[in-house]
């Protein structure tokens, strides 16, 4: 990358840091400058290859969507040339064998192709976990248990506050209590507790929900990325709810906050090899055993992001659970940068240089999650914007293909397009058409990773308040959970009865890697009344705040 395009990506802020308490210039205000990685601009990085493999899913079933059209035009024009006695005529003219034979292959053609298209995926329904009250803590009251564990010197701890106050997550967050503790808390021991506490939490209430036998389960996925036990997780789910012997279960681990998806991507593969049958996928982290004591500063920021939570989904592609479904699965994209170095240490766990074990966050990380972003989202583009968005794209995709002046136009247009208006007019001609995601959508649930990201988000793909509210109020009330924070989105609209019959709903998350994963859901009838158990119910009516 350029010099002039890195500068691009960074932004500048001015912060008061108060009177400077004590040294040579006590008395004084302090301020300092803070320096902050902006996602690419989609507008003038759009690699249109993957938009091109965006459409190579609808090409693949081109062949359907042009025969059937022809031979209904064929057989139009045939039967429409001829009287109704014509038409008596012709039919009785052929012998029975005939008619038997025509109409066989006809139902034998209807059958196989029901048979051979994929079963559709349903949602019947979710929970997220709620932990007690016990382990909420506020900003101040989180500070305050780090330092009580002694393992924080005051620069560390000055950092973390810093980081809080500008993170967008709020004062009623939860953490397992034992971050206070002196002693070593990242032990296999402290995992099973805290994977226990909130897996078994979130299956309880779904079974609940759902009116569905442990038993009756056919498949099971479980993801958390740092903590995988041996027995792993999924076994320890079958153990305590007795599950039959056939279960095909899985465990995903080290795959990060896009894990989610992927698990949900597993679940509806295995679905589609196994009629009549149930999927359960659960997806947490833990927060206890991924406690980082060090005071590597690119260490200690997951810290003060990463909260408790869990979630569990009840997927099922048997036709008769089409009525009391809450939503149907549309699409599922998922895009990998891994090849790419950068992309691949951009989240990468090690030990420090003290021999701590925590996750470091690499300074490229915006810049390499804009990238996987913006891959996914030209992917996804063809599948789900109306036919009038593609026109638009496709006609921008042609011009900006066999235009002279976009084959001569470089990557820093942007900086030309300033200088004149015959450079701006080539600029013009060079920016790939950015469709209206709002046109797909009616409803956005963004990985809450950080207020800033989230931020970039919105001005990126030009979402208004509304569209990102979910996404902002779960950071704030529950912090960034991990791969499960993308249903407590989902139960925050359900909460405020935003779902109706129809609407579509776009889920997206990123994780190490790099990876950028995207759901779609259609909804398959109107949540009326948010359940009780649902995590937003007691404070629902406080929301949304400001950030």
């Amino acid at each position: 990358m350029s010099r002039s395009n890195e500068q691009d990506l960074l932004s500048t802020e001015i912060v008061n840091c108060g009177i400077e308490p004590s040294g040579p210039n006590a008395g004084s205000p302090t301020f300092s400058v803070r320096v902050r990685r902006r996602l690419p601009d989609f507008l003038q990085s759009v690699n249109l290859k993957y938009v091109k493999l965006g459409y190579h899913y609808l090409i693949n079933h081109a062949v359907y969507l042009a025969t059937i059209p022809v031979l209904v035009l064929v057989f139009s024009a045939e039967v429409g040339s001829l009287s109704r006695e014509e038409i008596w005529r012709k039919l009785w003219d052929y012998d029975l064998a005939t008619v038997i034979g025509f109409f066989g292959v006809f139902v034998l053609t209807i059958c196989v192709y029901f048979m051979s298209r994929p079963r559709s995926v349903y949602l019947i329904d979710f929970a997220c976990y709620k932990p007690s009250d016990e382990l909420k803590v506020t900003k101040e009251e989180f500070i305050d248990l780090a330092r009580k564990s002694g393992k924080f010197d005051e620069e560390t701890l000055g950092f973390k506050k810093r980081i809080l106050e500008a993170s967008g997550v709020g004062d009623e967050t939860y953490v397992p209590r034992s971050i206070s503790s002196s002693e070593n808390i990242t032990t296999m021991k402290e995992g099973r507790e805290e994977a226990s506490m909130v897996i078994f939490g979130a299956l309880d209430e779904l079974f609940e929900k759902t009116r569905v036998k442990p038993k009756d389960v056919g498949v099971l996925v479980v993801n958390c990325s740092i903590f995988n036990p041996t027995p792993s997780l999924s076994a320890m789910v079958i153990n305590h709810y007795r599950m039959r012997g056939n279960i095909l279960s899985y465990n995903l681990g080290g795959m990060g906050c896009s894990a989610g998806i992927i698990a949900v991507d597993l679940a509806r593969d295995m679905l589609q090899s196994n009629p009549n049958s149930y999927a359960v996928v659960v997806s947490t982290e833990m927060v206890g055993y991924n406690w980082y004591v060090g005071r590597d500063k690119s260490m200690v920021i997951p810290n003060c992001f990463f909260r408790m939570g869990c979630s569990a989904v009840m997927l099922s592609n048997r036709r008769r659970d089409f009525r009391h479904a809450k939503y149907r699965l549309e699409h599922i994209v998922r895009t990998h940068k891994a090849a790419d170095d950068r992309s691949f240490r951009s989240v990468y766990q090690e030990e420090d240089e003290q021999g701590f074990k925590g996750l470091k966050i690499s300074r490229d990380l915006m810049e390499v999650g804009g990238e996987a972003l913006k891959t996914n989202i030209t992917t996804l583009g063809p599948l789900v914007l109306p036919f009038s968005e593609q026109l638009l794209f496709f006609a921008a995709l042609l011009r900006r293909t066999f235009s002279p002046a976009a084959k001569t136009t470089t990557s820093s247009s942007s900086a030309t397009a300033k200088t004149n208006g015959a450079k701006s007019s080539s600029s013009d001609i060079s920016k790939p058409y950015i469709p209206d995601y709002k046109l797909a959508f009616e409803h956005f649930c963004f990985h809450a990773a950080s207020k800033t990201v989230l931020e970039e988000l919105q001005k990126n793909l030009g979402l208004s308040e509304e569209n990102m509210e979910a996404s902002r109020m779960t950071l704030h009330r529950f912090g960034n959970t991990s791969s499960s924070g993308i249903w407590y989105e989902l139960a925050y609209l359900e909460a405020k009865e935003s779902v109706r019959r129809g609407d579509r709903v776009w889920q997206i998350a990123f994780g190490s890697g790099f990876k950028c994963n995207s759901v779609v859901w259609k909804a398959m009838r109107k949540v009326k009344k948010p359940a009780r158990n649902n995590p937003w119910v007691d404070c629902i009516n406080r929301y949304p705040v400001p950030l």
